[in-house]
């Protein structure tokens, strides 16, 4: 079977220490994040995801985000920095930030988790969408939406191809040219993510479609060849898996683990930009940043 990549035919590496440190007990002392930050720049990726502008009494982990990237080294490496914001008031202050290239912006699909997770209905959490667009648009950064519970949930909300699309195509409305689908609570399926994403991508060829999915060690691959097979050519994945949704019902079910991405990208030929040595280096920092 031929894998087909949509778009560019680039394979895009998302990083995403960010979602790794955020549930993370600890708290990761700033210079650690800036270290292993600065490390990760240097391993090949595209895109690092790597703080976000939310409210440090809901995500205290995440409070010192500014003075982190204001230590970035950005010299010699191609990688795009993306931060995740909640509202307009975290958008206003990410996008001061010439460091930043993108911002995301988790909208859910379903009710009941986007009240949860940003106290806001859908129709509420979509005109957040229009003014951070808006604000993306004068500060030249690209605003990504994550569809959040993308493959259904375990609310009862309802779930149906219609759905999705209908959210689908209210972003596509706004010019939003990146859709990433989450696995926010790592219940989906190989078929799916398949099914999903077969919906979307011949729909909306204009955008990119990328998926952020949890996954176990014993799951890991049919997940990620569902997506890959389906077109899907922009993938997040977090060193060692960790991190995940804290509403998971299975603790083993973190991040897609980057390491066991790269490996596959490589054995099928879709992917070879990493420098081996750096992320070597990288992997054996991980125990140093979350202990």
């Amino acid at each position: 079977m031929n894998m087909q990549l949509s778009n560019s035919g680039k394979m895009i590496l998302v990083e995403c220490p960010r979602d790794a440190m955020q549930g993370w007990k600890n708290f990761i002392p700033t210079e650690k994040k800036i270290e292993y930050l600065n490390a990760l720049l240097k391993v090949g990726f595209d895109v690092l995801d790597c703080g976000s502008f939310v409210s440090a009494k809901a995500i205290p982990q995440m409070a010192d985000t500014a003075e982190v990237i204001k230590s970035l080294d950005l010299n010699n490496s191609s990688t795009k920095l993306l931060v995740i914001v909640a509202n307009q008031r975290g958008a206003e202050e990410a996008v001061t930030f010439d460091q930043i290239s993108y911002l995301g912006f988790p909208f859910s699909i379903s009710p009941s988790f986007q009240l949860r997770n940003a106290n806001s209905s859908l129709e509420e959490s979509l005109e957040r969408v229009k003014a951070i667009q808006a604000l993306c648009t004068v500060h030249q950064k690209e605003l990504v939406i994550y569809l959040s519970m993308g493959f259904g949930n375990p609310y009862g909300d309802l779930y149906n191809q219609d759905i999705l699309l209908k959210w689908a195509g209210e972003m596509a409305n706004l010019g939003i040219q990146t859709i990433s689908l989450a696995d926010t609570v790592g219940l989906a399926s190989p078929n799916q993510i398949k099914e999903a994403l077969d919906i979307l991508i011949p729909q909306y060829p204009g955008i990119q479609f990328g998926v952020h999915l949890h996954a176990s060690a014993s799951n890991w691959e049919p997940k990620l060849a569902a997506a890959i097979y389906a077109g899907c050519n922009r993938i997040d994945g977090a060193l060692k898996g960790i991190g995940g949704c804290p509403m998971a019902q299975d603790d083993l079910v973190g991040n897609m683990d980057t390491e066991k991405v790269i490996q596959y990208l490589v054995e099928h030929q879709l992917s070879n930009q990493i420098d081996p040595v750096q992320l070597a280096a990288c992997s054996n920092m991980v125990s140093t940043v979350f202990q």
